[in-house]
């Protein structure tokens, strides 16, 4: 019998009503065992010591858990039920440790190494600032073998995040991919970043990226030429040919009109829609490991920053059914 999501009927059962976990798919706890081991396991990481403006997103993982409860189970995009395609699974969240960053990142690494099945089980993480990024990278990648040359990677966001050092630390959230690629854990000539836009400190900032061949689809380029821009990331994914490929999305990569809630708002960028939409054009990778982050519920009117990144979880949720099921190309 293949695995599959157990949820509560919503007809049974309110969305309303009961504990929340992501997606309302179970605790891994609780999955049966004709369904473990389970595909992913998500999981949160309440933590933003690595913020460099506005903190508050260690409240993302419950904020999502929340509002993802009317999150559904089938995609029209995909032409799948993704709880009859998979074995999903809440896996509560990582130990943190608030007044150390690099002390959260290696207590995070060590409990996501220890969920599901290692040769099975894949990992997303919901943040928390983009720096808790870097732990389940780490985890994914061990977890894969320990490739040599590092993930692909599909980097949704605003920003490079490959600032060598803010104040003087190394570590946040400014920084996570430049501390991934020197640690060999991601192959920037393999990496994809989506939709950055918005003043720089210094023109210096783009250096280390170009330098290394990360690949840059800025939102003025998708602004000239969606049609382009969206075939660049079909072309690119399809050049990835079945390669480990782990996928970040960064909510500021949305315009704050629509994504209000979120700790570096860049102002100009992708509709709710538009970024689905982008999701989408990516159908087909292999996802090896996922995360959503930088969601600030104390800024989010009326959860809709919450509610659209509960909705992130679902569309690569849907993708790695689709792939499964050889529906990537739809």
């Amino acid at each position: 019998m293949p695995k599959k999501t157990v949820l509560p009927d919503p007809r049974q059962t309110p969305r309303f009503a009961g504990i929340p976990t992501f997606c309302r798919y179970p605790r891994l706890r609780d999955v049966a065992p004709e369904n473990a081991p389970v595909d992913w396991a998500l999981y949160g990481v309440p933590f933003d010591g690595g913020t460099t403006y506005r903190p508050g997103a260690r409240f993302g993982p419950r904020a999502l858990r929340q509002e993802s409860q009317y999150v559904k189970r089938y995609s029209v995009e995909h032409g799948i039920d993704v709880c009859e395609a998979l074995s999903l699974a809440d896996a509560g969240d990582a130990p943190v440790q608030p007044f150390s960053i690099k002390g959260t990142l290696d207590a995070a690494a060590e409990f996501a190494r220890g969920l599901g099945d290692p040769r099975v089980t894949r990992l997303l993480a919901v943040g928390g600032d983009h720096t808790i990024a870097y732990a389940n990278i780490r985890a994914t990648w061990e977890r894969r073998g320990a490739p040599a040359g590092g993930l692909a990677l599909l980097h949704f966001d605003s920003h490079l995040d490959t600032v060598d050092a803010v104040w003087g630390e190394k570590w946040s959230h400014a920084s996570v991919f430049i501390r991934a690629i020197e640690d060999g854990l991601i192959d920037p000539k393999r990496m994809l970043s989506v939709g950055v836009k918005g003043p720089l400190n210094s023109g210096a900032d783009l250096d280390y990226a170009t330098a290394h061949g990360v690949a840059v689809i800025g939102y003025a380029d998708w602004r000239r030429s969606p049609a382009e821009a969206e075939r660049r990331v079909r072309e690119f994914v399809s050049g990835l040919r079945g390669a480990d490929t782990y996928l970040t999305f960064d909510v500021d990569c949305v315009d704050p009109a629509f994504a209000p809630g979120t700790g570096t708002p860049s102002v100009g960028g992708f509709t709710s829609a538009e970024a689905l939409g982008l999701l989408r054009a990516c159908a087909g990778v292999s996802l090896c490991g996922a995360d959503v982050v930088e969601v600030l519920p104390d800024r989010d009117v009326g959860g809709v920053t919450a509610l659209l990144a509960a909705h992130v979880i679902f569309e690569i949720m849907a993708m790695s059914a689709a792939e499964r099921e050889g529906k990537g190309g739809r």
